[in-house]
This record gives structure tokens, C-alpha cells and sequence, in this order.
């Protein structure tokens, strides 16, 4: 009997040393952000993998996207996005871009959203067509703040619809650089690209501080927000280049699907892991690598921005 009883606290003992570790990774584990994915890139798909959230949008609703570069690219088309947004009852809104082009002038930029149809499926508003406002960067390297579309404070809710893709820069464009270049200004464009040193100035040898600053302006908007905000991707024509290139390169791979979280670093994260195992990933990967793409991504879990550990789950058909 001595030796059963020596043998249970024994047991006991051993229990309560690993218990605390196995209790950590259940934790762990548990906290992981789910980010749910559909193959269904279709209207029906993206209300799905949206509704999946069950996320209740409150007052104003702003449905960011790209409106696409004169005359190819590969934006998000209306006719895809269109019951999205009116599932939200949102209004469409980008911001002028820091480069030439037809999307740089207010003016212009609406007739970009006019003829690529966004304004018959929804109302649509050019955020900085009357300037900059500026929300603080908690902690920032290289910004002390983050100059948004004046309009930004006027809406409540935002849903973050990215296409995901290369980028000649940045390496990979989706929820992170909708976020910081995205919905940046023209003049808060030219802050993230030359790591907080200008307002005027583009600079491109700072690539390693852009990459950075692209990270502190989403920390930036995700803590101005709160719950307000989540974000969806969607994985087709998944060009090397980016929607603001007018003459892309074909895609090299196939479309994927659609992916949706309330974390903008696991949901990218969830992202390139589907492009690493995608047949005819090779030049998306070296654009990737070639730009150093991830390092944002590992600098946004360090100020966290996010998690690059995710849970994906697959929506049932």
C-alpha cells in the first residue's frame, strides 16, 4: 500500500510540473485568430466567408478597396463585390495615389471609379480629396503618426476588402498595405514610403523603414478602430504586380480563394502560406523574397499589429 501511495504522489507531483506547460499551449493555442477560407470566389463565397465573422457593423459603414490603375489591372470587380457591399449598406472609398497616374487627381480618380463601375453598385468617396487627418502611431520607429483621408473619422465601421497579389515594392499586397498605404493619404503615401523622414519626398532607399512603416500605420488604424474593423482577401489574379500597375504580368498561378479574419497579420500570414504550397508560385515567391515581403509581416507581430499563428477554417459548401 506504502508503494502505491508513494507511486500516486509521484504521479501527482510529475502532473503538476507539466500540467502549467500543457496549460500554456492549450492557451496558446485557444487565442490563435481563426481565419476562415472559401474556394468559392464568387458573390455568394464573399457574403459567406464575411458573414463566417459574425461581425455586426455599427453607424457608417466604409468598404475600402483599390479602384484599380488605367487600363489592365487586376482590382476587385464590381460585380463580385457588389452584394458585399450592399450587405454592409456600405460606401465604397479609396484615396488618391502619391505617384502619376490616373488615380493621383481627385477628379480623375472618380472618373476611374466611375468607369470601373464601382459608383452603380454603391455610393463612393474619395477620402482625401480634402487632405490629410492624423491619427496617432502608439510606439512607432519611424512614425509618430499616420496621415489618413480627412473623411476617415466620418465613418464607424470599415470593412477591409483587399486583392491580394505582388508588389513591385513591398513584395505582397493585402490587408496590411490596404490598411497603411491604402488608406493613406497622398501625403501620408509619401510618409510610409520614406519611413517617417518626409511629407514630400519619396524616398525608395529607405525600403527596410518603408516595410516597417507600412506595419506602425495599420497599428495605427487597428488601434483607432478597435472591433470596428475586419478585413477580407481575395485570391485571384494573382498577379507578381499590384493593382496600381495598369499593365500587370499575367498570373502565374491559379486562383486560390477567399479569406476573411478580424486579424489583419494572420489573415496575410494565412495568405502567403497558400501561395508557398500553390503550383507555379515561383515568381510570386521571388518578388516576395526579392523585396524582402515578410519582413513587414514579422515586424507587425513584434509591435502587434497581429499573429502570424492562425487558425484556418474552411467554410462547408
Amino acid at each position: 500500500m506504502k508503494k502505491l501511495i508513494t507511486l500516486f504522489l509521484c504521479l501527482c507531483f510529475c502532473f503538476a510540473c507539466i500540467a502549467p506547460a500543457y496549460a500554456e499551449e492549450a492557451a496558446a493555442e485557444a487565442e490563435k485568430p481563426v481565419v476562415y477560407f472559401t474556394d468559392d470566389i464568387s458573390p455568394e463565397g464573399l457574403v459567406a466567408v464575411y458573414k463566417a465573422l459574425n461581425w455586426e457593423p455599427t453607424g457608417k459603414v466604409a468598404v475600402k478597396l483599390s479602384t484599380g490603375e488605367v487600363p489592365y489591372s487586376n482590382y476587385l470587380r464590381p460585380e463580385l463585390i457588389a452584394d458585399l457591399v450592399h450587405e454592409v449598406d456600405g460606401t465604397i472609398v479609396e484615396c488618391n495615389t502619391a505617384y502619376a497616374g490616373y488615380r493621383a487627381a481627385t477628379a480623375e480618380h472618380y472618373q476611374v471609379a466611375e468607369d470601373h463601375g464601382f459608383t452603380d453598385i454603391a455610393d463612393f468617396q474619395i477620402m482625401d480629396e480634402y487632405g490629410s487627418y492624423e491619427i496617432p502611431v502608439t510606439g512607432g520607429k519611424h512614425l509618430q503618426g499616420d496621415l489618413v483621408g480627412a473623411h476617415f473619422p466620418e465613418y464607424e465601421s470599415y470593412v477591409i476588402l483587399s486583392h491580394f497579389k505582388g508588389h513591385g515594392m513591398a513584395g505582397y499586397g493585402g490587408a496590411i498595405k490596404n490598411i497603411s498605404i491604402g488608406l493613406a493619404s497622398s501625403m501620408g503615401k509619401v510618409r510610409i514610403h520614406s519611413g517617417g523622414t518626409s511629407d514630400t519626398h519619396w524616398h525608395d532607399e529607405l525600403h527596410m523603414e518603408f516595410l516597417e512603416s507600412m506595419a506602425e500605420a495599420g497599428t495605427a488604424i487597428a488601434d483607432y478602430l478597435g472591433d470596428r474593423i475586419i478585413y477580407i482577401n481575395v485570391m485571384n489574379r494573382i498577379s507578381i504586380d499590384c493593382d496600381c500597375d495598369g499593365f500587370p504580368e499575367e498570373p502565374d498561378i491559379h486562383d486560390i480563394g477567399i479569406l476573411a479574419s478580424t486579424d489583419p497579420v494572420a489573415l496575410d500570414q494565412a495568405c502567403i502560406d497558400l501561395v508557398w504550397v500553390a503550383d507555379g508560385n515561383e515568381s510570386l515567391l521571388q518578388r516576395i523574397e526579392e523585396q524582402n515581403g515578410l519582413h513587414t509581416l514579422e515586424y507587425a507581430e513584434e509591435i502587434e499589429l497581429g499573429s502570424r499563428s492562425y487558425e484556418l477554417v474552411e467554410l462547408e459548401k
